[in-house]
């Protein structure tokens, strides 16, 4: 009888290997910040904060730990996953002074913060120009979609407090800029707030949408060419006030929560003012409708505004709530989009579901957790986060097409960016000759050819 070996090979393991580089992929993110220059910007930017006769430039620090973010770090110590790769990163900083440069720039209030901003804003309008039709602005129009995130903290952190989930953290509002079905999105805002902070507190939710506008291209701040999307949360009389007062340059979509007036305004609606809600590609949803509401329901609210009500059979099991009639599911959203069919602007608000993805994609890149004490700091690695998640979209934008264009971070992780190469040098160039088993080689290959195709800047 033969003896079994098990499943899988046995192979015996040495250190000490040479010109092995784990993780090659991640020169498509190298590879990305050198196209869209990002790295010459943002050292320009924090360039008031090298100390004479350093060594490290600390624009190239942060990048570093932003990247390392990007490739699934939690921490400023995971920067040595770059430091382990000097042929992709060049030469990292150690961690002490890593965290003297948080420390730094979170000690000098707002202004480390605005540069960042300053710069990213000023990198993506450049990156939206170089990806053409896979920029984020089809249709003329961009959607910016705003949502609360809660952050679990496992340790007394500055502002954790308890969360309206009987959770301990911190909320921070978050900012994204919906690239539709075929991309994952970017952030563009991202306001940290205590745990305790309201899901429904208007003048955060104006913060956010400014920090939003301000990364936008200065084309989308005029001629409702940005359409604020966000759920039950951003419908106050306050917020919606805000918005409407900006009705030249903004469009919005928000949610609103089913009072007594919404209620009694459904249940005098027509059977034939009803109609059958819609799906992306047109054809009818089966047990869906939506209607317009006007009379009491809209008293106080702006001028201009409609009030959109969908009601849906429930799922099978679902419990109905006391907002509820007739054994239908409601749901409503108010919009100050004039001259479209309601079908229509239902679904657009009810692709704001999107926006639950990017949250989930951040919460994979670095925002699980707010890894340091004081909120400067954590403001501060929130701003890193999302860097690194821009980093992600802009390599996605310039250098994938579908399906890899719609690949989330932690699918990049496995399939880009853990693939493994030989480095190879003749002369004086170096090579990285990528695993030809590898299912993934050429999509990485054609991606690097993309990116080495575009100008770079400067």
């Amino acid at each position: 009888m033969k003896k079994s070996t098990g499943s899988y090979p046995r192979v015996r393991v040495e250190g000490g290997g040479r010109g092995v580089v784990s993780q090659a992929g991640s020169v498509l993110l190298a590879e990305t910040v050198r196209k869209t220059g990002l790295d010459s910007a943002i050292s320009a930017a924090l360039a008031p904060w090298r100390k004479q006769r350093a060594v490290h430039d600390p624009g190239k620090i942060l990048l570093d730990v932003a990247l390392a973010v990007a490739l699934g770090g939690d921490c400023l110590a995971d920067v040595a996953l770059l430091r382990a790769k000097p042929a992709v990163f060049g030469p990292v900083a150690s961690d002490p002074t890593v965290s003297r440069l948080v420390n730094m720039l979170a000690g000098s209030g707002k202004r480390a913060l605005t540069a960042i901003r300053r710069t990213r804003a000023h990198v993506r309008e450049h990156v939206w120009a170089q990806a053409g039709d896979a920029a984020p602005d089809r249709n003329g129009q961009v959607i910016v979609d705003l949502d609360g995130v809660l952050v679990i903290a496992h340790s007394d952190k500055q502002d954790a407090a308890a969360t309206w989930k009987r959770t301990f953290g911190h909320h921070p509002i978050m900012g994204f800029a919906d690239h539709g079905a075929g991309g994952t999105g970017e952030p563009v805002a991202g306001l940290l707030r205590p745990g305790n902070a309201g899901s429904n507190t208007a003048a955060d939710h104006i913060t956010a949408t400014q920090l939003a506008l301000a990364q936008l291209p200065k084309k989308f701040r005029r001629g409702r060419r940005t359409l604020v999307r966000t759920d039950s949360g951003g419908g106050t009389h306050e917020f919606v006030n805000w918005l409407t007062a900006r009705g030249r340059w903004l469009s919005y979509s928000v949610g609103m929560t089913i009072t007594d007036a919404i209620h009694q305004a459904v249940l005098k609606v027509p059977a034939s003012a009803w109609t059958p809600a819609v799906e992306p590609g047109g054809e009818v949803r089966d047990g869906a409708w939506v209607a317009e509401l006007s009379g009491d329901c809209l008293k106080g609210w702006p001028q201009g505004m409609r009030l959109i009500v969908r009601k849906e059979r429930p799922h099978p099991g679902a419990q109905l709530r006391f907002t509820d009639a007739d054994g239908m599911r409601l749901t409503c959203f108010a919009t100050n989009t004039p001259g479209k069919a309601i079908a229509g602007l239902e679904l657009r608000h009810r692709q704001r579901a999107r926006c639950e993805d990017r949250i989930r994609n951040a919460r994979d890149t670095g925002l699980r957790n707010l890894p340091l004490h004081q909120a400067t700091q954590n403001q501060l690695w929130l701003e890193i986060v999302q860097l690194a998640l821009d980093l992600l979209a802009w390599m996605s934008m310039l250098a994938l097409t579908d399906p890899a264009r719609r690949w989330e971070p932690k699918r990049l992780r496995l399939r880009l960016f853990s693939a493994a190469a030989q480095l190879v040098t003749t002369g004086r160039r170096r090579i990285f000759r990528l695993a030809g088993h590898w299912p993934w080689t050429t999509v990485i290959t054609s991606a690097l050819d993309r990116l080495q195709a575009l100008p770079t800047p400067g």
